[in-house]
C-alpha cells in the first residue's frame, strides 16, 4: 500500500550531511502465486540517490517499480512517499497530448502534436520520457527507459536524467546509462533485494570480490569440517579398539586391563563428543554458484579467401517519396565484427534485408554462407529441447554444452522446450543456434532486444570471440564498444565506413576538430597573443571571463595539435 505523505521529512545520513527522505519501504512481500517476486526488509531513498536496478529477466523489477508507484499492491508491508512522483512505463501511455508536455521538451524530443497509436516506438518512448519531466517530482521511477531509442535518443536521455533535479530510481540494460548516472545499484536476485554503493562498474568489481570471499569462506569451511570428521572417526576407531583385551592376556591382567580400558574409552568419546559439537558449531557455507570461466572452442569452416567478403554499391532504395540510401556504397572486409549504426528509420533493418535477399547492387564473396537472425526468432523448432536443436546442426555435443553453458544454459536447463522459453531465453537459444550452424557470416538485427542485464554480457563475451565475421544492429553503446572492430554508419542515406568501434569513432571525429595545418595554428597563436595582451591590461576591458574561456579553449586546441 503506498502512503502519499506531500511534505518532505528531513533527515540526517551517515556520513553527514543533511539530506530530504523521499520514499520509505519496509516489510515489503510480494507473491506471484507461491512464488516470492519481492521481500525487502528496509529501504529508503533520499534526494540525492540515483539507483540502478539490476537483476535477472522476471527478477520483479518493473513489479518493484509499479508498488513504489501504487498500480500495484503487495501482500506484507508498507510504502510511504514524501513527495510527488513521476513515472516513465514499459508500458504505452495513452491519452497524452503534447500540451501536457514541457514546450522544450517537446522541441527537444521532436514530439508530434499528439499522441497517437500509429507512432513508431522510438517516438512513444520519447512521448512518455517527455511527459515524466514534465511533471513536477522529486522522484522519478524509470523503466527501461531506452527501449526502442537510438543512439541519439539514449545520449538526450542521459542529458535529461543527469539535469532532472531530484531521485531517480532506474531500470534498464543500459550498462553505460547505469555507469554515467547511478551512485547506487539495487540488486534483485530470487526475491530478496541488496544495495550496494557506486555506479554499475563499481557493483560488479564488489560482486566479484564477494564472490572470492564466499569462495574463500567454503572452502575453508570445508577443509574445517573434513578435518574435524577425520578426527572424529579416529577416536571413535580408537575408542574401539581398546575394548578387547589381547588373547595372550590372563585373567588377571585381562581384568586391569578392562579398569584401564574403562577410564581410556571414557576419555576417547569425551574427545568424539567434543569433537562432534564443534562440527555441529561450525557456521555452514553454501557453496557459492557456479561462475567458472568456460572456453569456448569455436571453429568456422572458413574458405573464405577474397579480402573483400561484402560489397553494395550504389545502393538505391526508396519507399513511395521517402529516399532511404541514395547512391550509398560499403565494404566488408574478411575477419571483421561490424556493428551498422544509425538513427531510427535511417535504414538499418532495410540494409540487412537487402543483403539477405541479394538486391542489385549487393555483391558476395564466393563461398560466403549467411545466417540471419531476425527479430521474429523464428529458426527454433518449438517442439524440441534446446540441446536437440542445437545438435541437429552440430553433432559435437561437449562444445554445444560449452556453448549453451556460456550462454546461461546450464545442466539441465538445457534439456528446456523451446515453447516454454522466456523471450530472453529464445534469444539466447538462436544465437547459439545460428553460431553453431555452417555460417561465416552472422547478420543479427537487434540481438541484445528482450535481454536482461546478465545474458546480454553472456552474448557479448561470446560474439566478442567468435572466430567467423559479424555484422549487427545494436543501440546499446558498450555491447558495441565491446564486440565491434568496424562501424557501417548511416548518414544523409549515404554509408559511412570505419575501422574501430564506437569510443574510437568518436576520438576520430575530436581530432578532425583540431586544426590541421600550419597555417591554421598560426592563426591560432596570432589569436593567443591578442587574448594574452588583453588579459594583462590592468583594466582589463571587456568581458574578462570570456575572452578567459576563450584563451583555455585555444590552448587546449593547440595542445591537440
Amino acid at each position: 500500500m503506498l502512503t502519499p505523505y506531500f511534505c518532505y521529512v528531513i533527515l540526517s545520513r551517515e556520513k553527514g550531511g543533511v539530506f530530504l527522505l523521499l520514499l520509505e519501504v519496509q516489510d515489503l512481500v510480494k507473491y506471484f502465486g507461491d512464488r516470492l517476486i519481492l521481500k525487502i526488509d528496509e529501504l529508503k531513498v533520499y534526494d540525492n540517490d540515483r539507483i540502478g536496478i539490476v537483476g535477472l529477466n522476471g527478477s520483479g523489477k518493473t513489479t518493484l517499480l509499479n508498488i513504489l508507484s501504487g498500480k500495484t499492491g503487495s501482500d506484507a508491508g508498507w510504502v510511504k512517499s514524501h513527495g510527488p512522483l513521476a513515472y516513465i512505463e514499459q508500458l504505452e501511455a495513452e491519452g497524452l497530448n503534447r500540451w501536457e508536455v514541457d514546450e522544450a521538451l517537446a522541441g527537444k524530443f521532436g514530439l508530434p502534436d499528439i499522441y497517437r497509436e500509429s507512432l513508431s516506438g522510438g517516438e512513444k518512448t520519447k512521448y512518455k520520457i517527455a511527459a515524466a519531466l514534465s511533471k513536477k517530482s522529486s522522484l522519478l521511477l524509470a523503466d527501461e527507459p531506452t527501449a526502442n531509442l537510438d543512439m541519439d535518443g539514449i545520449k538526450l536521455l542521459e542529458e535529461e536524467l543527469r539535469k532532472y533535479d531530484g531521485a531517480l530510481l532506474l531500470v534498464s540494460h543500459d550498462r553505460e546509462l547505469l555507469d554515467n548516472l547511478c551512485n547506487k545499484i539495487l540488486e534483485l536476485e530470487e526475491g530478496q533485494v541488496k544495495l550496494y554503493n557506486g555506479n554499475y562498474s563499481d557493483y560488479l568489481e564488489q560482486k566479484s570480490l564477494e564472490r572470492q570471499r564466499h569462495e574463500f569462506e567454503y572452502q575453508q569451511y570445508r577443509r574445517e569440517k573434513a578435518r574435524l570428521t577425520a578426527a572424529l572417526r579416529e577416536k571413535r576407531e580408537q575408542s574401539r579398539a581398546v575394548r578387547k583385551a589381547p588373547k595372550r592376556m590372563g585373567n588377571s591382567e585381562a581384568r586391569l586391563h578392562k579398569m584401564g580400558y574403562q577410564k581410556a574409552k571414557k576419555n576417547l568419546d569425551k574427545a568424539a563428543k567434543a569433537i562432534e559439537t564443534r562440527i555441529r558449531q561450525l557456521e555452514p557455507k553454501e557453496k557459492p554458484k557456479d561462475i567458472q570461466a568456460l572456453k569456448l572452442d569455436l571453429r568456422v569452416e572458413d574458405n573464405l579467401h577474397a579480402k573483400v567478403i561484402l560489397e553494395g554499391k550504389d545502393l538505391n532504395k526508396s519507399f513511395g517519396s521517402r529516399v532511404i540510401f541514395h547512391n550509398a556504397s560499403f565494404q566488408l572486409e574478411n575477419g571483421t565484427r561490424t556493428a551498422l549504426v544509425g538513427p531510427n528509420g535511417s535504414g538499418k533493418t532495410t540494409l540487412l534485408k537487402m543483403i539477405i535477399a541479394g538486391e542489385p547492387g549487393i555483391k558476395t564473396a564466393h563461398n560466403l554462407r549467411i545466417g540471419y537472425f531476425s527479430q521474429e526468432l523464428d529458426i527454433l523448432d518449438e517442439e524440441r529441447s534446446i540441446l536437440d536443436n542445437l545438435l541437429e546442426l552440430n553433432s559435437d555435443e561437449t562444445m554445444v554444452r560449452t556453448l549453451l553453458a556460456r550462454l546461461l544454459f546450464r545442466r539441465d536447463e538445457v534439456y528446456k522446450k523451446v515453447s516454454m522459453l522466456s523471450g530472453g531465453e529464445r534469444v539466447r537459444a538462436s544465437l547459439g543456434k545460428i553460431i553453431v550452424s555452417d555460417y561465416n557470416l552472422l547478420i543479427l538485427d537487434e540481438p541484445t532486444n528482450y535481454l536482461d542485464i546478465f545474458s546480454m554480457e553472456a552474448m557479448e563475451s561470446v560474439l566478442a570471440e567468435y572466430p567467423g565475421n559479424l555484422l549487427f544492429v545494436s543501440h546499446d553503446r558498450r555491447f558495441i564498444n565491446n564486440v565491434a572492430n568496424n562501424l557501417l554508419l548511416l548518414r544523409d542515406k549515404r554509408i559511412v565506413q570505419f575501422p574501430g568501434n564506437l569510443d574510437q569513432y568518436r576520438q576520430h571525429l575530436e581530432q578532425k576538430q583540431q586544426p590541421s595545418t600550419e597555417e591554421e595554428r598560426l592563426v591560432l597563436e596570432l589569436r593567443l597573443n591578442e587574448l594574452v595582451a588583453k588579459l594583462s591590461l590592468p583594466d582589463k576591458t571587456g568581458d574578462v571571463e570570456a575572452l578567459d574561456r576563450e584563451y583555455r579553449h585555444i590552448l587546449k586546441q593547440l595542445k591537440g595539435k
